[in-house]
């Protein structure tokens, strides 16, 4: 064997596949279910839109020069390790890890109330619901477990599913916006009060900037499998940038389109909003066409968010701070003993979700998910102030958008999320011990 084919063997995600990976993991459930929660903002939800995008870049110029510098598995991870030390990484590695997992039984259970819009029968009750789900979290398993190659195909062809769609729906949708459907600021600030914000027109605009934030959440995600993409320091750089930029417009366009096509109130009311603006649009057959788009787009963020939640947790145990079981791979160079306690670990918040008596728990789970997946960030464009030699002033920026979307989760995540990182940290000390 060359060592060309022995590098492509070792290292299977290729550009496109990175690519595919960020803009994946970015266009999940959120794009077609942000219009119903933007509906009261009107206008408002557009300076919203901007100033996340903003955010986002910020975010994906910093990853990328962390990953220029000396891609290493593990992203956020690796980056926060080398900068301020082990227990400063294991607090990121296992907050992150904990964000994507929980974030993987949201998707599944999104996945399957998208397959219930073209087949009730498979949803008509919690028990065939929660089956439903369980059974796209597997199946993304064995994907998984079949090999990183194999998944970074699925991630491909279920990207230009979605994102095409997605591009041509807002692309010709958005010639068809009535600007008088959109909600006046009164509405917005009305809508603010009523979700325990400030009854001002800055409370309502950061309300539109926590609810646009759930789009772009992955935007780090090609940083994470460094040790199995190829040219890594050359490919993450340009995924994450392109990645971000392709989600980051096929979403804003899309959502934009709806809000300009269906009234704010019902939007506000519905279960499927894009899904009602196709109708609207071209008729039923539009609208089952944007269900299926919805089910393919759930899944292919499923897929590669189970991708990162083995990769993950096998980058933390090559550096001793995970059990070094997450480290062992199979002949097909993929992290088993990872794919299948983070899959089980998402199952349970399924069955959890699926229990009346555990409804509670799951919805601070995906609170969770997403102040758990902000601290990485915080720390990401930390770490890049602490050791780049330029690009401070994006950093800084980046830093400061970090713990401005970190503060808007609330204070009752803040506290969860500070509760699961001090459960952690007796395994850290553990492992610590273990190794003197």
């Amino acid at each position: 064997m060359t060592d060309r084919q022995t590098t492509a063997a070792a290292r299977p995600l290729g550009l496109w596949s990175a690519i595919a990976l960020v803009a994946g993991n970015m266009i999940g459930s959120g794009v077609f279910l942000l219009p119903a929660s933007l509906a009261p903002y009107g206008t408002l939800s557009l300076y919203g839109w901007a100033i996340t995008l903003g955010g986002a870049l910020l975010l994906a110029l910093t990853f990328s020069r962390l990953a220029a510098r000396g891609a290493q598995a593990g992203g956020p991870y690796a980056y926060a390790r080398e900068a301020f030390g082990d227990t400063t990484g294991f607090v990121i590695a296992w907050s992150y890890w904990i964000s994507i997992w929980c974030a993987n039984a949201a998707i599944a259970v999104a996945f399957a109330g998208s397959l219930g819009s073209l087949f009730p029968t498979l949803v008509s009750t919690p028990f065939r619901g929660a089956a439903c789900a369980l059974a796209a979290l597997w199946l993304c398993a064995a994907i998984n477990l079949a090999g990183v190659r194999e998944a970074g195909r699925l991630q491909i062809v279920a990207t230009v599913l979605k994102l095409v769609p997605l591009l041509v729906f807002g692309g010709i949708a958005i010639w068809w916006l009535d600007a008088r459907l959109l909600a006046d600021d009164a509405s917005a600030i009305a809508a603010a009060k009523a979700a325990d914000a400030p009854a001002t027109w800055l409370g309502a605009l950061h309300m539109t900037v926590a609810l646009t934030l759930w789009a772009f959440l992955g935007l780090e995600a090609a940083t994470v499998p460094a040790g199995a993409i190829h040219h890594a320091e050359r490919t993450i750089p340009r995924a994450t940038l392109i990645g971000t930029l392709l989600a980051g417009i096929a979403t804003i366009l899309a959502c934009t389109a709806v809000l300009g096509l269906v009234p704010p109130e019902v939007a506000a009311a519905s279960t499927a909003p894009m899904a009602d603006a196709a109708k609207s649009l071209w008729g039923p057959a539009a609208g089952v066409a944007i269900a299926v788009v919805a089910a393919i787009s759930c899944f292919g963020a499923l897929n590669g968010w189970v991708l990162l939640s083995a990769q993950l947790p096998m980058a933390a145990a090559h550096d001793d701070l995970f059990p070094k079981i997450f480290a062992r791979v199979d002949s097909q160079g993929t992290p088993r003993v990872g794919v299948l306690a983070s899959t089980t670990l998402a199952s349970l918040l399924v069955v959890a979700n699926y229990t009346e008596s555990l409804a509670k728990v799951f919805t601070f789970a995906i609170l969770l998910s997403t102040a758990a997946t902000l601290l990485p960030y915080v720390f990401s464009s930390a770490a890049w102030l602490k050791l780049g030699r330029s690009g401070r002033v994006v950093a800084v920026l980046a830093l400061l958008y970090s713990l401005y979307a970190l503060i808007g989760t609330g204070h009752e995540a803040l506290l969860w999320g500070a509760a699961l990182v001090g459960a952690g940290l007796p395994l850290h000390l553990a492992l610590k011990y273990a190794r003197r």
